[in-house]
């Protein structure tokens, strides 16, 4: 056959009907004779990667008018993302539905006195990344650490040298910290919220029958920088794992318990607000820490106590003093 012949052969191929799932034309059975002539494979249905592409390009391409610029790319990488993470791992209609009811109980347990998403966010690591990249980029200041999900706006205001143990049992400890400018000038006036767990592990908020916040209160720093409060030593404990949060550990055959530690967040005026933690050190879980909080930085002698008190404060028994301690803020920036 020559090529000459390929339009009359066309025509013949298409003369009488027959059954086929696309219409048949002279010209589509030329332009496949053509191709086949000049060596061309025809094309077959499209594969299932390139309806991927084109369905994560046609979604990104939905935010395009995104007013905000800053939403316009977050959006669209996420997408990608979340694709790229669907594709690689040929997710199943009945594991994506899992995911879903995950993060429907997960928020469906969140409340004033209980937040699961933070949770999740701090046992993936999540926050600590955040914290590493907004917040620890200044070598001569405090380090930073996560929030966690038992702190509660407007803790109780409360003089310097009080005791904000509320009387719970617990071995005393004595705090007497500074607070400086990165250069080591004293920071008065700094609002300094503090928060901690009993000596069993639980915070004011997971205990109902507690008549009021304790172990957490809000001091400001006197004019050489320093907050003195009396408290008691913190304790290892488990995060709540009777949620989504703990059904996830459970499966990857993690621990929920955390390093004990005191947190601690500053505000002053042409400071940058730091929320830390400081970490005992000897305690438990330090270099396991579920929430990836630990920082070498902030692991920190909690001394035991001998003679009298720094205030002379009666104590029977063992107590134990974190001082010396000072925490550099950083100049807020612009």
């Amino acid at each position: 056959m020559a090529e000459s012949d390929l339009a009359r052969a066309a025509e013949l191929a298409t003369s009488t009907p027959y059954p086929n799932p696309r219409e048949l034309t002279a010209e589509g059975i030329g332009e496949l004779l053509a191709g086949a002539w000049q060596g061309r494979r025809p094309q077959g249905p499209p594969s299932t990667e390139a309806k991927l592409a084109r369905l994560t390009e046609e979604v990104v391409a939905s935010f395009a008018h995104a007013p905000d610029p800053r939403v316009r790319t977050l959006m669209s990488d996420l997408v990608r993302h979340l694709h790229a993470f669907v594709a690689a791992n040929d997710v199943t209609d009945a594991e994506w539905q899992y995911a879903i009811d995950f993060l429907t109980r997960t928020g469906q347990l969140c409340g004033p006195t209980r937040q699961e998403f933070v949770l999740l966010s701090d046992t993936l690591g999540v926050s600590s990344a955040v914290d590493l990249l907004t917040n620890s980029r200044t070598p001569d200041t405090t380090p930073s650490a996560v929030l966690g999900p038992f702190y509660v706006e407007g803790p109780p205001e409360t003089a310097l040298g009080s005791d904000i143990s509320g009387g719970l049992h617990g071995t005393p400890l004595w705090v007497d910290v500074r607070v400086t400018d990165s250069e080591g000038r004293p920071v008065k006036d700094a609002v300094v919220d503090v928060w901690q767990s009993n000596e069993d592990g639980f915070y004011d908020v997971q205990l109902p029958d507690l008549d009021g916040p304790v172990l957490r209160a809000r001091l400001r720093s006197d004019s050489e920088g320093r907050v003195t409060f009396w408290s008691i030593l913190p304790a290892h404990y488990p995060i709540p794992a009777d949620g989504p949060v703990g059904q996830m550990l459970d499966a990857v055959g993690r621990h929920p318990y955390r390093a004990p530690h005191l947190h601690f967040m500053f505000d002053a005026p042409g400071r940058r607000r730091l929320v830390t933690q400081l970490f005992v050190a000897g305690g438990a879980y330090l270099d396991s820490d579920t929430v990836f909080g630990v920082k070498d930085e902030l692991v920190v002698d909690f001394t035991p106590g001998s003679g009298p008190t720094p205030d002379g404060r009666p104590v029977d028994g063992q107590w134990c003093r974190l001082d010396y301690y000072t925490f550099r803020l950083a100049p807020q920036a612009g």
